[in-house]
């Protein structure tokens, strides 16, 4: 399919027992490619980069209008934001690093959880119908910052050679098998770790899109004939895959912000 093919487009007329004899318009990859909607400077900012836009203004906005002027009796809006933080600093952040430690990184962690939720949370508003954690340079990007705030504090925390013993897993106890466990440990950390960070939320995202797109065509391809209770089967179905859909992207954005913690923590410890 060509890259220039709306997105999610399929043929409406296409019902199962239709006279054009098209036959079900399966998702695939091609559900993941979007137009350029507009052009700034020269940049093309096609569906995804618009809702990723949209998520950073939504998230400044909320917590600017919740604590933009913070009152000891909060208001209702100031209830839901400082719940939302309270959930992230003590649920996560606290719990990882501990309050002393973790303080500091309360403001970045909290950023983090609420962007990605929201991003995830595309998925299944109206209109948008998209998560954009989805693409996989959106993962990749969240998980670039996450891996140089780890190196950052690392070698801030340890020095040069000491931050290289952290990330290499030096243990002079281990004896012979030390070469090999060092280097295990280095391609892992340097490596594989912001990888599956990436890998792991785009990957439930992807496929729970896949998922819903698949169910929401056959509603709609099922409703024609003698099968259309299938059809029913099917949105309801749907439905189903909505609410748990909710559930897995609250899931993976804890999961994001907890584990860029848990690298956080093991930038921090000390070397023994």
């Amino acid at each position: 399919m060509s890259a220039d093919q709306t997105t999610l487009a399929f043929d409406w007329s296409c019902r199962v027992f239709a006279d054009n004899g098209c036959g079900f318009p399966s998702p695939g990859l091609h559900s993941f490619l979007f137009m350029p909607m507009f052009t700034v400077g020269g940049y093309d900012f096609n569906k995804p980069m618009l809702l990723a836009i949209v998520t950073t203004l939504v998230v400044v906005g909320f917590f600017w209008a919740a604590f933009g002027k913070a009152k000891v009796i909060p208001g209702k809006l100031q209830m839901v934001g400082e719940a939302g933080y309270d959930f992230v600093r003590r649920g996560i952040v606290y719990e990882t690093l501990g309050k002393r430690e973790g303080d500091k990184y309360v403001p970045l962690m909290v950023s983090l959880f609420f962007f990605v939720w929201i991003l995830n949370l595309w998925s299944i508003i109206p209109v948008a119908q998209f998560p954009v954690t989805s693409i996989i340079a959106f993962p990749a990007g969240l998980a670039l910052v996450v891996y140089l705030t780890w190196l950052t504090v690392t070698f801030r925390k340890h020095g040069f050679v000491g931050g290289l013993k952290n990330i290499t897993g030096y243990d002079k106890s281990l004896g012979w098998v030390l070469p090999l466990v060092m280097l295990i440990e280095f391609f892992s950390n340097i490596f594989v770790r912001p990888f599956t960070h990436a890998v792991r939320l785009f990957g439930n995202m992807f496929a729970g899109h896949l998922l819903l797109v698949m169910f929401t065509v056959a509603s709609w391809y099922l409703m024609g004939g003698w099968l259309a209770p299938t059809g029913v089967v099917s949105f309801v179905m749907t439905c189903l895959m909505i609410m748990f859909e909710l559930f897995v992207q609250a899931v993976q954005a804890y999961v994001f912000v907890l584990l860029a913690c848990t690298y956080v923590q093991g930038a921090l410890a000390e070397h023994h």
